[in-house]
């Protein structure tokens, strides 16, 4: 069994479930991040975030900025694969392949481990984030959750993303929440969140990961 790396573990009350690996937005590993584990292991997943800013957590876009802009590229990518060979071998984790779950800068690695791992990932959720180039390795189903008006992620961005993995010919579904913007599905961010969109948002995701997973 490939070991941990530093993150946040939740486990389903079963014995066993699919596993989800969650990858945070670029605030770190917040309350946030880990109450999105816990509500996932409520649905019957084992959910893993790791921990891609080894501790350090930012709370304004300032510090969020700096410390997205200080992240080693291939470093991060090797953090994610190690998480996904930790979880393909974890003994709680039921069935073939995993789901991945990207928030914001989280998205960016979710996509390029599913280009690049295809034999481990089954299905991936973006929220409001872009990312990857080649898809024609990637055996996933891809979900995606994008804010009408988003300075970050413009519209043109998701829809090249979503004919990049349609040329690939991979099964997807992108939804757009009108009056939203960027981390509307973040309740710690007062400034964005949108308790509608987001519930939406979250049904579509469980729904989304239950059948594509087989749970």
């Amino acid at each position: 069994m490939h070991p941990q790396p530093a993150g946040f573990l939740a486990t389903p009350n079963r014995d066993s479930g699919p596993g989800v690996i969650v990858l945070h937005a670029w605030w770190g590993l917040n309350e946030n991040v880990k109450a999105l584990c816990l509500r996932l292991a409520e649905q019957g997943f084992v959910a893993f975030a790791p921990d891609l800013y080894g501790g350090r957590i930012a709370v304004t876009i300032e510090e969020a900025g700096r410390l997205s802009g200080e992240l080693d590229e291939a470093r991060t990518t090797s953090t994610v694969a190690d998480a996904i060979r930790f979880m393909s071998g974890c003994p709680d984790v039921s069935g073939p392949g995993l789901g991945l779950i990207g928030l914001s800068l989280g998205v960016y690695f979710a996509l390029g481990a599913s280009a690049e791992m295809p034999d481990h990932v089954r299905a991936v959720v973006v929220f409001y984030g872009n990312g990857g180039g080649d898809f024609t390795r990637s055996r996933a189903s891809y979900l995606g959750h994008f804010a009408e008006i988003d300075a970050f992620e413009p519209a043109d961005g998701v829809r090249d993303l979503e004919a990049r993995l349609r040329r690939a010919e991979r099964p997807v579904a992108f939804h757009t929440y009108p009056g939203t913007g960027h981390w509307f599905f973040e309740a710690d961010r007062s400034d964005a969140y949108n308790e509608s969109a987001a519930t939406m948002a979250w049904e579509r995701t469980v729904a989304f990961l239950k059948q594509v997973m087989s749970l």
